[in-house]
């Protein structure tokens, strides 16, 4: 079950002495402009806090190559379990934040199910043991026979071993999803009579955290210092810059961020109009061992992903590329009759456990530190979890701390910060009857 930890202090709550005729100040900077930060400040702003989002290229890393899938249930891999509550959480709340965006607004969320396929016996194997597992998780995955999985999308081959159908993994577009974010961001800003765009966007890189007492990485954090030495004040600084987090100035002494940089190659596609739709649903299969996507877009182009390296190699790797685009065919032919139009290879900050940093840090007291919260380390699961990291940040901004998720936060890596009250149990995050007041 949920237990809530509630604060009713004013540290944390809208300040009227951070307004936003300052462009210089906030009561929310939020470091990193992808879809995590972005989402975590509409959420913020929605509260009705002022929002500055910091980074001199937003949705250009992670963001800018995911293929976009909400797919707790076939993402699930073995030994991280317990991430599973997260994603099924925030799989739950998409359709929610869905509905705090303008209705015209373009996103690609797609409800579509999703097609997972085996390409050889012993795909067909690992796929069937993998049900398994999903199964004693309570999670609908259904089996179906290959005439059946052809008959939903004719493209698949006809020699594959076998398929099943999962209604409830979907999908967005990052790129679109970023975009009406930043979008709706700045408008909503001018509603708060910030009509500057660069008191919400600051298109400049985060050096480092301010502190209330200079020297003491323990102290409240009061706000970012930019590369070019310029300070933005604000009574809450959201940490969600990914690989970048590790190498701010000014980190709570201690903290151990262990993100590490996980490649991947993606490649977009154009079906020509006779194929098309090549497929409606998402499809999800294993080749030879070896995962593979191919995603709709409602464009008539197609994302295919994703490689999965730690060699350190930034650029897209040839061998990565041949390997999608093989397998690939093996699940649906026709993919050798696309348009090649794109190939991009970006870092996803994983993290010892893969499950994300998120929340905020103790001192050395055992206390939270004050105006810190860190959102980071979402691996695979960035766009799938934004949601509950939204959530989550909105919570600890507004000083309420969801013991569900005190698992993932960030200073669990990190022996000599340890809570006052610490947590090592998950809880059904729909109960919350149960809740305590901090005095």
């Amino acid at each position: 079950m949920a237990r809530t930890v509630q604060d009713f202090s004013t540290i944390g709550t809208p300040s009227s002495d951070v307004t936003g005729a300052d462009a210089a100040s906030a009561d929310v900077a939020v470091i990193g402009g992808g879809i995590v930060g972005l989402g975590i400040a509409w959420e913020a702003q929605r509260a009705g806090r002022t929002v500055t989002v910091i980074d001199p290229a937003p949705a250009s890393g992670a963001t800018f190559a995911a293929a976009g899938m909400l797919a707790p249930v076939s993402e699930l891999h073995y030994q991280e379990e317990a991430l599973l509550e997260l994603t099924l959480a925030s799989a739950a709340r998409w359709p929610e934040f869905m509905a705090s965006l303008p209705a015209e607004v373009e996103t690609g969320f797609n409800t579509s199910p999703t097609l997972v396929l085996g390409a050889d016996p012993a795909d067909r194997k690992a796929l069937a043991d993998l049900r398994d597992v999903q199964l004693r998780h309570g999670l609908d995955v259904v089996p179906l026979t290959i005439r059946e999985a052809r008959a939903a999308e004719p493209m698949v081959g006809p020699h594959i071993s076998c398929a099943y159908r999962v209604e409830a993994d979907h999908q967005v577009d990052p790129r679109a999803m970023a975009g009406a974010l930043r979008t709706q961001l700045l408008r909503s800003a001018v509603e708060q009579g910030r009509t500057e765009p660069e008191q919400t966007l600051v298109p400049q890189t985060a050096a480092g955290l301010l502190h209330a007492e200079a020297g003491n990485t323990h102290s409240a954090v009061t706000g970012v210092q930019l590369a070019d030495g310029t300070e933005i004040h604000a009574r809450e600084v959201i940490v969600a810059n990914g690989l970048g987090a590790p190498q701010l100035a000014g980190l709570p002494e201690g903290l151990v961020l262990p993100v590490r940089a996980v490649h991947g190659d993606i490649l977009r596609l154009r079906v020509p109009a006779h194929l098309r739709p090549l497929t409606t649903a998402t499809i999800r299969g294993l080749v030879r061992g070896l995962p593979v996507y191919i995603v709709p877009r409602g464009d008539g182009t197609v994302v295919i992903g994703a490689s999965s390296r730690e060699d350190g190699s930034a650029g897209v790797s040839a061998g990565g590329v041949h390997q999608l685009l093989r397998d690939a065919q093996v699940l649906m032919p026709a993919v050798a009759e696309l348009e090649l139009l794109e190939m991009t290879a970006r870092a996803r900050p994983g993290t010892p456990d893969n499950a994300p940093l998120l929340g905020r840090v103790a001192g050395l007291d055992g206390r939270d530190i004050a105006g810190l919260i860190i959102a980071t380390g979402f691996f695979r699961h960035g766009v799938l979890l934004m949601p509950i990291a939204a959530l989550v940040a909105r919570q600890l901004l507004g000083n309420i701390t969801d013991l569900a998720w005190q698992p993932f936060r960030p200073d669990r890596f990190s022996p000599t910060l340890k809570p006052a009250d610490s947590i090592g149990q998950h809880s059904d995050p729909t109960d919350n009857q149960h809740s305590k007041e901090n005095p």
